[in-house]
């Protein structure tokens, strides 16, 4: 299939193209294909002639949306409503990221695809903005709500913890911050498999279980063998513009169910990352 994946230069982008290699793909970055520029798309989607388009582009500087929403509009909800007005016209099936910061996490419990998002930050509003965008122009879609991606590449909470790690001698981490470590190869393998067995609508798409951001980081340095001084902190203590949700966990049992197949959890694929060759893939 001819397959136009946008935000060819991210780790989730990448992930596909080192699945997808039995397909034609284009994994333009952003220099050569900007989602935000209708023109350029309607353009692309003559040339190339895609079958199916996976946006995996994102604007995802959570603090920097604050100061600069529309920014955020512009790739995360204007961007991905022109995409999804061209697949309507092209006939073009079209994957869709969004995130678990639609919601608030004051639930308590993991979040279903029926629970009504609540994003605390500018950056989850645009995100859910992007959603309503992609319903508002198709009628078949797959739309999938991942959280606190890795892969290779340097973008990604396990990146910075590897920077850390290298300039301080004590880790501060925190302790009250919950959500699902999802592997980027994951994601892909399951997204396509949801796509070639035809289903449609939003799922959440991450691994089984939760964890804090210290024990994500505790998992992956042990792994890793790392050894570093800890100090649990709350997040409030980082004092960072943008609120986060406290337990923004998704559950993934409805794409299980569709799919007829158990998610991996979270510890189980963090060894497979590592496996694989970590940060540097």
């Amino acid at each position: 299939m001819r397959v136009l994946i946008l935000g060819g230069r991210g780790q989730l982008a990448q992930a596909f193209v080192r699945h997808l290699t039995d397909h034609k793909l284009w994994a333009p970055g952003r220099e050569e294909l900007d989602l935000c520029e209708p023109e350029s798309l309607a353009r692309a989607f003559v040339s190339f002639r895609p079958e199916v388009v996976i946006n995996a582009a994102a604007y995802n500087l959570v603090d920097q949306a604050e100061k600069d929403f529309e920014a955020a509009l512009r790739v995360n909800a204007w961007g991905p409503g022109h995409l999804a007005r061209l697949c309507q016209e092209h006939g073009v099936f079209l994957l869709h990221f969004s995130t678990d910061y639609v919601f608030d996490g004051t639930k308590k419990a993991p979040y279903h695809e029926d629970d009504p998002p609540w994003p605390l930050n500018r950056y989850g509003l645009s995100k859910w903005l992007g959603e309503i965008a992609v319903r508002e122009h198709l009628s078949t879609y797959l739309l999938f709500r991942v959280s606190w991606l890795y892969g290779p590449g340097s973008r990604n909470f396990l990146a910075r913890l590897e920077k850390w790690c290298e300039q301080q001698s004590i880790l501060r981490l925190a302790y009250d911050e919950f959500s699902v470590p999802t592997y980027v190869d994951t994601v892909a393998r399951v997204a396509w498999q949801a796509f070639e067995q035809g289903l449609t609508g939003l799922f959440h798409l991450v691994s089984r279980g939760f964890a804090s951001r210290l024990e994500w980081a505790k998992a992956y340095l042990e792994l890793r063998g790392l050894e570093r001084e800890i100090v649990p902190v709350p997040a409030a203590s980082f004092s960072l513009p943008a609120k986060r949700p406290f337990f923004s966990v998704l559950c993934p049992e409805k794409i299980e169910r569709a799919l007829g197949i158990r998610m991996p959890y979270w510890h189980e694929d963090l060894a497979r990352f590592l496996a694989r060759g970590g940060l540097c893939g």
